[in-house]
Order: structure tokens, then sequence, then C-alpha cells
């Protein structure tokens, strides 16, 4: 395992009905398969050393027997694999049949998992052949061994403590109280569930809901192997739909109605920390459990997945890659905005609001969030201030599309030039207006902000703030220049995401002119345009001084949701943006982010007031309480290490 990623498989191997050695053969071949990909937990599905569709020959000695004949041979399968694997079979104990999983590592038996909710309803009767499990501990003999049978087992991995995992048979998590809730709580991290559950009309999508829910609501990886091919279809049909979640994502699922493993890599890491910052989800309590413990080679596990991870990892973890879902989220934060902007006021019974209008990205999404506001008020859009302050590096591109923009959302716009009172003010403490330096540039960011405030003053309004939250976590801003606002509509939105939405806005705006000015917004580099432009073109541009935004808001995602080191940030950056950024760029913009997101918390610790919109936000109020003066060692070394192997 390395940076938290663990392999698993969900397997449906080819049976025959009643035919264990058949069946061994089949998931010994599939065994064989999960050990030459690195996988470090294989389940297969619901009685499949027999077959789920038995029905009465699962009364039959020769039957019970020859499961048995075979699980000891599946179990010498193992004994040089680096895995757990969970397989399902008929187990006899005192006088009684029970639908058991055995978990198997190390040519062993470590423990028998019996089903503990046998459905007897439609086309299950399962009450006619088994017994249900309970939490009492029992002990089975098993090749002159002592083996536990149990529901309430669970298995920890010495190599990898936080590895800890619990089982599960099908019914048992379509029930009200599964026992993979006793599981969680007593600190599994990965649920398997060995299932047979027959294919009908709709089922299907109910599964996937059932199963991605359940592994949000335990905050846990879930690993379910279903039966499928060569089951008896006398009554039903078996589709083999295998799923592997992880905290409500899929992972992984099967293409139904054929033999199929499915493989994923769940993040351990990413999955502690959810449990780590979610204070609701209990202190393990481990009353009642038995943990056995088991050895894994992670070296030669680690060694097998070096080329690859089974499981996607997104550039632009704010945006959806669905065409439809993000015009959703789009539609859904833009209101979330609007109606923040709305009640605030509402609360002042301010019915002007101030901006700067520069024609840029984060200024064009503030105007369209404000008119939407002003709408669900009905306050007219004409006392929506959008001030332009043309200076040094103005160019008349983003002049003229403020200026058209403005007008054709019906705000009020007002022209205030000024470059005389920039240069006044630099005459007043002795600054050469030729030195195009930090005072330089700020001096206009703070004199906007002046203006901003005072024509608020005049029209007893409230100024509304334009920067986003990419810039904040850089520190891209002036400190009480366009730091500072009375209400920050895009204080949690991300760059990335800034641009998603004024594109929706352009899409659905429904006016031609309009959506002709914001697309060319869009294609307009980001700049503060503080310095002078080159032959009437943009000179400043924002990404060639701070690096890519879509990196920036790719590291400062997996940083603040989960807590990952910058080593395991770096690798996963690699993969995500494979043929975009080399190793190199990545990792020398990763020591830019790291550097500027300790040394600029100062700028975050005051911010004004803004909605929160996704699970990332840098307010000091809610989701960042972070010391301004904290110190970013740890997170450098561990970087440096990465940069000296990357030749960063």
């Amino acid at each position: 395992m390395r940076d938290g990623f663990f392999r698993v498989a969900a397997v449906t191997p080819e049976i025959r009905v009643a035919d264990p050695v058949f069946n061994r053969e089949r998931i010994c071949e599939r065994i064989q398969e999960g050990e030459a990909l690195g996988a470090g937990l294989m389940v297969f599905p619901e009685l499949c050393v027999t077959g789920y569709t038995c029905g009465d020959l699962f009364l039959q000695y020769p039957l019970i027997r020859s499961a048995r004949e075979q699980l000891l041979k599946i179990a010498e399968c193992t004994r040089d694999k680096h895995m757990l694997v969970f397989v399902g079979l008929p187990w006899e104990h005192g006088g009684k049949l029970y639908n058991a999983a055995a978990a198997l590592c190390g040519g062993k038996v470590l423990g028998i998992v019996p089903k503990t909710y046998l459905p007897n309803y439609s086309e299950f009767y399962e009450q006619r052949h088994f017994t249900a499990g309970t939490d009492e501990l029992l002990v089975t003999e098993w090749e002159g061994e002592q083996v536990p049978l149990c529901t309430d087992l669970l298995f920890r991995c010495r190599e990898i403590p936080e590895l800890v995992i619990g089982a599960e048979i099908c019914e048992d998590v379509w029930s009200p109280c599964p026992p993979s809730i006793r599981h969680a709580l007593a600190g599994a991290l990965v649920i398997a569930n060995c299932s047979a559950s027959d294919e009908t009309v709709g089922k299907d999508s109910y599964r996937n809901s059932l199963i991605t829910g359940q592994s949000a609501r335990l905050m846990c990886g879930y690993v379910y192997a279903n039966a499928g091919e060569g089951e008896s279809t006398q009554d039903l049909v078996f589709g083999g739909h295998n799923i592997i979640a992880e905290n409500g994502t899929m992972l992984a699922k099967s293409k139904r109605f054929s033999p199929e493993a499915i493989y994923g890599d769940l993040d351990l890491e990413k999955l502690g920390s959810e449990r780590r910052r979610t204070n609701t989800f209990p202190a393990r309590q481990e009353d009642g459990h038995l943990t056995i413990e088991f050895s894994l080679d992670t070296a030669g596990m680690e060694e097998k997945q070096q080329e690859k991870l089974f499981r996607f990892i997104g550039s632009r973890p704010f945006v959806p890659d669905d065409a439809g879902e993000r015009s959703r989220r789009c539609e859904e934060i833009f209101t979330i905005q609007a109606m923040g902007l709305k009640k605030r006021l509402q609360h002042t019974g301010c019915t002007h609001v101030v901006l700067g209008i520069s024609g840029g990205l984060d200024s064009t999404l503030a105007l369209l969030v404000t008119a939407r506001a002003f709408d669900m008020l009905k306050i007219p859009r004409k006392q929506i201030h959008a001030i332009t302050m043309p200076c040094f590096g103005t160019t008349d591109r983003t002049y003229q599309n403020a200026c058209r923009m403005t007008r054709k959302m019906g705000a009020s716009l007002t022209e205030v030039d000024i470059k005389s009172s920039v240069l006044r003010h630099f005459e007043d403490i002795g600054h050469d207006p030729a030195e195009h330096d930090v005072t330089y540039e700020n001096a206009q960011a703070r004199e906007r902000t002046q203006v901003l405030m005072d024509i608020a003053n005049q029209v007893n309004g409230l100024v509304v703030g334009t920067g986003d939250m990419s810039e904040l976590a850089l520190g891209w801003a002036t400190y009480n220049g366009d730091h500072m606002s009375m209400y920050g509509v895009n204080a949690s939105v991300p760059k990335t995401l800034v641009r998603h939405l004024v594109r929706y806005c352009a899409d659905t705006c429904g006016e031609e002119a309009l959506q002709a000015v914001l697309l060319d917004v869009l294609d307009t580099p980001v700049s503060p345009e503080l310095l002078p432009p080159e032959d009437g073109v943009i000179s400043q541009k924002t990404e060639d001084l701070v690096g890519p935004y879509e990196l920036h808001d790719f590291f400062l995602y997996h940083m603040l949701r989960f807590g990952y080191m910058p080593s395991k940030i770096y690798r996963m950056a690699l993969m995500a943006f494979s043929g975009e950024y080399d190793g190199q760029t990545i990792g020398k913009w990763l020591n830019v982010f790291y550097r500027r997101f300790f040394a600029q918390q100062f700028k975050r610790s005051c911010l004004p007031d803004g909605p929160k919109v996704g699970s990332v936000a840098v307010s000091p109020r809610g989701d960042l309480r972070m010391p301004s003066d904290a110190s970013w060692r740890i997170w450098m070394e561990d970087l440096e290490k990465i940069l000296e192997g990357a030749g960063a």
C-alpha cells in the first residue's frame, strides 16, 4: 500500500450449481489473477463454492462435505498470496447449517462469518435450509484448529493498523439495521459483502444507491460481490452486479450478465480523514467484536501497484465531469451565492449595491450574482452601481467588456478614472511611478477599494467583493484593497469553478449580445491589470506569476478536504494531469502553493462574510481556523523529498 491506497476486488467467477470442484478451480484462477494485480482483498459471492441456487441439495451430506474439502484447497491457494479472501459456502456447526463467508489468508481459515438476516419472502426461502447467525461467539472445528464462528468478527492487518475489515452477507445490508453498522462503529474501515441478489427490472439502480449510500453512512469502503454466470435460471437470473464504493462514491461497478472481476483502490487515508473530522461519527466501540489479525506483504503489493491506480482521479475536483451534473451544480451554486447576498441586503435594509467591474471573470460573476439577488428582492437593477476604474494597466478589451456587460444587465455604470489619484498618492509618499513594484500595483488596488467604499456611503449601499477562493488560498489579493468588501459573494468559489459558472450564465442568459460579452470575458487571460499593457494587450498574466489555477485548485482541494501529505498530492497530480503538466512543473507550483498558503493566512484571518457553497472553504469563522503564524516545516520537508526525486 502506498499513500494510503489499498487495492480490493469484487469477483464473480463462473460456477456450476452443486459442483464445488469446478467452482474451486474458477475461484483459485481469480485469486491468481488478483495476486498478479496486487489486490489485498478479494470478495467472492454468497455460497459461491456450491452455488446459491442449490435448493434442497443444501441438505445433502455430499454437497456439504465437498464444500468443506474444496475450501481447504482454496485456503491452500492463498498460502503464498498477499491478500485476505472472503468466499461464501454452507457451513455446518452444532447440527445446524449456516450461510457463511469464510475469511482466508496465508493458507488458513481465519474466521467464519454467518449471515444474520435470512430472507424468506418472494423468491427467497433461505430459512428452509439455514440457521441465522448471531453475535454469540462460537468455535468451530477446522482441520484440527479452532476457528471462530460469529457475525461480529473483525480482521485487522498487522502491517496496516488502520485497515480493519468486517463482513456481512447479501440480505444483511438490505435490512433496517445491517451488521455493517456495528462493524463500522467497532472500527471497520472496509466492509466485504458476499451476495447473491437476483436481477429484476430496476433492481440494479436500487442496488447501486444502497451500496454507495451505506458506504457514505459508514464512511467506509464497501466491496460487494454478487452471484452471476452459472447459477440456475429455473426461476431467477443473477447478473453478477459487483460494486466497489467509497464514502458515497462508486469507484467501480461491473458489466452485468457476464462473469467479471472489478478492481478498485480504496483510499484509506481519505476514509480515516472523513471519520476524524466528522465528530458525529462515534469513537471506536469494540464491545462484543472479536478482532483477528492477519499479515500482508505490503512491499510486494506496492510493487505490483506501481503502474497505475484502479480509480479515477479527476484533475478538476471542484467541477463535475458530467455536463448535466455540471449545469445542475452551477445553478445550485449560483442560487446559494444569490441567496446569501439577498439575506444580507434584507437584514441591512440596503437597496443599493456597489461593486468594481473590471471585465474579468470574478467581477463578472459577482455582477451576475448581484443581479439574481436583486431580481429575487424585486429591486430595480439600476440600483446596482457597477464602477469601472481604469488605470495604468487597463486594456481596451476589458474596459469595453465591463461597460457592455453592465449596460446589457441593466445596472448603472459609473466610470472613475483613478490615474490622477494614484499619481498624487505616489507624490505624497515619494514613490517613483516608473518603479513598477508592489507599491505601484497595490496602490491602485487600494485606491479602487476606497472609491467603492465611499460611493457605497453616498448611495447608502453595500460593497460586494469579487475575489475568489483560489486567490484567497494563495494570498493573491491586496491587503485592505480587493481583499476587503462588505460581503464577498465569490469567497468560497474556486477559480476553476468561477469559469464554469460564467459559462453557465452565458449558455442560459437567453440574450445573444450578453452571451457574446460573457464568452469574450471567458476568453480573456486572468490578470489584475496593474502593469501597463504592451501594444494594448494584457502584459501581466496571473497564472504566469503564481501558476495555473487548475493546479492550485487541485492542491487546495486535496490538502484542505482530506489533509493529505504533499507527496501524495504530487503523485495524484501526476496521474490527474498526465499529458498536461510534467512532474517538474507540478512540483514547482506545488512548492509555490504551500509557501504562499502558509505565509498568507493573515489575509484570510480577517475576511468579509460570504456564503459557503462547497465542502472546501477558507472562512476563519467556518472551515479554516488556522493560526496566521503556523510553521510549514513538516509539509515542506515531505515535499522537498519528492521534488529532489523529480528534479523540480
